[in-house]
């Protein structure tokens, strides 16, 4: 399989998982204040169904294309190093821009100094995900 295309399924399949996750955290009611889908939604000025949307746009298609794309450059020994590295510059990139203009500060800190604990150990799943299914395509 091409690269890209690898990234784009590795994507798409690490964000699934994260997202099924991201549902039972919301049902337990752990951290109800950390609700990404809702803070994209709100920062499109759009229904929560297009909050989905773009987070899986962004899961799959933008963070999926740029690892495909920087792969050989990320440092680290094996595609799980390699995709844990780059879903720590995805969170760093969501705490230092996404963040602030949704409202919540850097680093999410508006909303609570748990906010950017629970949202680093989500990327770092969803980068964990990404990396196993990148190496086994």
């Amino acid at each position: 399989m091409q690269t890209i295309p690898r990234g784009i399924v590795a994507g798409l399949v690490a964000t699934v998982v994260l997202s099924l996750i991201m549902i039972l955290k919301a049902a337990v009611g752990l951290l109800p204040q950390v609700n990404i889908v809702a803070l994209l939604a709100t920062l499109l000025g759009a229904p929560m169904l297009i909050g989905w949307l773009a987070h899986f746009v962004i899961g799959a298609l933008l963070w999926g294309i740029i690892f495909a794309l920087i792969y050989p450059q990320l440092p680290g020994r094996g595609t799980g190093a390699k995709a844990l590295v780059f879903s720590v510059a995805a969170w760093l990139a969501m705490m230092i821009v996404f963040m602030p203009a949704t409202g919540a500060g850097f680093f999410g800190w508006a909303i609570g100094p748990p906010a950017a604990v629970a949202t680093l150990v989500l990327h770092l799943i969803w980068g964990a995900i990404l990396g196993a299914t990148f190496a086994r395509l």
